[in-house]
């Protein structure tokens, strides 16, 4: 009975998290539809989540293509298959690791900023004050973060793509001696659309939950610097959990016959 008792209560708790995040996020839509509109926070937003995440994003592609182009070489001289080093990263890369190490780096340096910054103002009674001053704490904090976490991460993760295919391209011309025209070639041959537009899907979905994740636990936290700090490791775990298993759906959407 202690076992069932406790499977209860998690169900519940799960329940309730997940009907407080819905109307949370339906309270910031609903806020986008009303003026007045904040550019300025907006465009800040941008900057802040789409420039300042670029040298991390592209420091992990880069890497990740050569090391996946090692990986494959690896694998594949066993096989008398080391041709295909250059369709496997490119596909690789645009539909599973692009998109999803992006989410990952911009979860950990986005989402814990967002907390903590969201999180410290409702512990100095900041968002309290918004409200005073009859300033929507949705509009003017939550909705242009999630808008520029939607919009900024595709382009992201399209930089991601290029870099990392460029890394994979290094060590197959540099390190593995292919020939330069014809790792091109089969990198474009074999790159489809659907490769890369679903990728970028992925990233517009990922923005939203990392965006969405880091103002809804700053915005819940408790008061005091433990809760800040406690709002700040779960907007980022919560944020990676989600980016991954909305990965498998969206792969099984995208890519079921």
């Amino acid at each position: 009975m202690l076992i069932l008792s406790q499977i209860g209560r998690f169900t519940l708790l799960l329940f309730a998290n997940i009907g407080r995040i819905v109307h949370f996020f339906l309270n910031t839509i609903l806020s986008a539809f009303r003026s007045p509109w904040y550019p300025q926070e907006i465009l800040k937003q941008f900057i802040q989540i789409g420039f300042y995440s670029l040298p991390v994003v592209g420091l992990t592609a880069i890497f990740t293509g050569m090391v996946l182009a090692l990986q494959c070489h690896t694998g594949f001289s066993r096989f008398n298959a080391s041709s295909a080093i250059a369709t496997v990263v490119v596909v690789t890369i645009t539909r599973e690791l692009g998109p999803v190490l992006a989410g990952l780096m911009v979860a950990g340096r986005v989402g814990a900023s967002m907390a903590a910054e969201i999180g410290t103002m409702r512990v100095t009674e900041q968002i309290d004050a918004l409200t005073t001053l009859s300033t929507n704490p949705f509009k003017y904090l939550v909705f242009p973060r999630l808008l520029a976490g939607v919009v900024t991460l595709p382009f992201l993760v399209l930089i991601a793509d290029c870099i990392g295919v460029l890394g994979g391209y290094l060590v197959g011309v540099y390190k593995l001696d292919f020939n330069s025209a014809t790792y091109i070639n089969q990198t474009i041959d074999f790159l489809k659309a659907q490769d890369v537009t679903s990728g970028l899907i992925k990233a517009a979905v990922f923005g939203a939950v990392i965006t969405l994740m880091g103002c809804y636990h700053g915005y819940q936290s408790a008061r005091g610097a433990e809760g800040v700090g406690r709002a700040t490791t779960n907007a980022v775990v919560s944020s990676s959990i989600m980016i991954l298993c909305m990965n498998y759906i969206l792969t099984a959407l995208l890519f079921s016959k």
